[in-house]
């Protein structure tokens, strides 16, 4: 039995990290050809006006970049897998742009703006287009800074940078999405264990995709995985934290790997090449949000 075999009808819970979206031009943090980088913590942000200058000055630019991406052939697989769960680290967006079915993301979309005084929640383009008004010439002056992977870029020269408060009470605005130094809402993770639980019932698998498992809010499912006896798949190019609780460890790309699988779960649905029809549809959404 391979991969394929093992995976092509069991219930599935999936399992994504960055990996999956470096071919919708979004780079990862740890993947094989990844530069050393320090996102910034939440103790950091809060830490006064600076900081957050820091962060929404890098932002501003990164977001006319993240924003346009657009789900690659691996999020077309996932959404077409059928998975009970799909549970993702990424905070880009791109499994809800490929109408992905119940998913979870683990961290928060960065497509989503928080208020941290009044807890008011609101779309990202807007504030978009507030600090845009405020930083006239800014994105144009800044255009060849490099993107990082959070959505932002590398850039030192930020002291100009003119950030606005939430526009309902004035109070400091954060992405929604969970930063180093956070917790993850307890609601997400129960809702992850439980699918996860279930699979050692129903016979099913953990399918890992383009994660490194670096960090314990993503690796804690797959030693929860093991720990019950339920096969775990990892699929990712280079080696990851999970490596010795595999049933079966892949090191190839996501977004040549899970067409494969798609097509094998999805037998009806595949034309003469052998690629799931719902694999075609390239589409030109961005982003949510």
């Amino acid at each position: 039995m391979d991969a394929l075999e093992l995976l092509g009808t069991r219930p599935l819970v999936v399992l994504t990290g960055a990996g999956l979206s470096t071919d919708s031009g979004i780079p990862d943090y740890r993947g094989p050809d990844s530069p050393p980088r320090q996102p910034m913590t939440y103790d950091e942000f809060v830490s006064g006006p600076g900081a957050q200058q820091r962060y929404w000055a890098r932002s501003h630019l990164g977001w006319t970049r993240m924003g346009a991406a657009v789900p690659n052939d691996g999020h077309r697989a996932v959404a077409a897998l059928g998975a009970d769960l799909v549970i993702t680290q990424n905070v880009d967006g791109l499994h809800e742009a490929s109408a992905t079915p119940r998913v979870v993301a683990l961290h928060g979309r960065i497509a989503d703006v928080v208020c941290l005084e009044c807890r008011r929640t609101s779309p990202r383009a807007a504030l978009q287009e507030r600090l845009g008004a405020a930083n006239p010439g800014w994105l144009e002056r800044h255009r060849a800074a490099p993107v990082r992977p959070d959505g932002d870029v590398e850039l030192d020269d930020t002291a100009d940078f003119v950030v606005p408060g939430c526009d309902g009470c004035g109070g400091v605005l954060k992405p929604d999405v969970v930063f180093f130094g956070e917790n993850v809402p307890p609601d997400r993770v129960a809702r992850c264990y439980a699918a996860v639980d279930a699979l050692a019932d129903s016979g099913g698998a953990i399918l890992v995709a383009g994660s490194s498992l670096t960090v314990m809010s993503g690796l804690r499912f797959v030693k929860r995985a093991a720990k019950l006896g339920v096969p775990v798949v990892i699929v990712n190019r280079g080696p990851t934290r999970g490596d010795d609780l595999a049933t079966y460890r892949l090191d190839v790309g996501t977004s040549e790997w899970l067409p494969r699988l798609a097509a094998v779960r999805n037998p009806r649905s595949t034309g003469e090449t052998g690629t799931s029809m719902v694999l075609q549809d390239h589409g030109s959404e961005g982003i949510p949000g």
